[in-house]
């Protein structure tokens, strides 16, 4: 091999390998939106332009409805439920949103029964709709990274549940 063909074979095997490595990295952020819209299709709800005092949400494969949206101004992650008397909110999440531990009182969860402590949310939003003086829950055994929003933000909404949809929308609204 002679001295000028060298560049040529080390030109080569660099395009080649910027090309698989640039092949893989499409690949996977392909992929890891396929699966964050699959798991989460409601994830770019508050990057949305929905319509003020309405949220239309898609269920997840799960057949849960995922979304975020803010407590106190603080991006969250919300798991709708409505089997949840309050909005419960995991003890770091409740620290980084600054809010403060109230009286202790004992719930019935799935688990059992556990100590949570009252709070109340100065606002959250969901989309379009934002709500101020929701009471909550901080619950110190949940794990960190969703938030139920429970009835005590929803039954100030109107719920229409239709073909894996959810229209939450607030009373007299449009």
């Amino acid at each position: 091999m002679s001295a000028p063909e060298l560049p040529k074979i080390f030109s080569g095997k660099c395009i080649t390998i910027l090309f698989w490595l640039l092949l893989m990295g499409s690949l996977t952020l392909f992929f890891n939106g396929f699966i964050q819209q699959r798991d989460n299709p409601n994830h770019a709800l508050l990057s949305s332009d929905s319509a003020r005092g309405e949220v239309v949400l898609e269920r997840n494969r799960a057949g849960h409805y995922l979304a975020p949206g803010l407590i106190n101004g603080h991006p969250v992650n919300f798991l709708l439920d409505t089997g949840a008397t309050h909005v419960s909110v995991p003890e770091s999440i409740a620290s980084a949103a600054g809010l403060k531990k109230g009286r202790q009182s004992m719930v019935s969860t799935a688990n059992g029964v556990i100590p949570v402590y009252q709070t109340e949310l100065a606002s959250v939003q969901l989309g379009g709709i934002t709500l101020n003086n929701i009471t909550a829950s901080i619950n110190p055994h949940m794990p960190d990274e969703m938030v139920l929003l429970g009835m005590s933000f929803m039954k100030h909404l109107d719920m229409n549940q239709r073909d894996g949809t959810l229209t939450l929308r607030v009373p007299g609204s449009g």
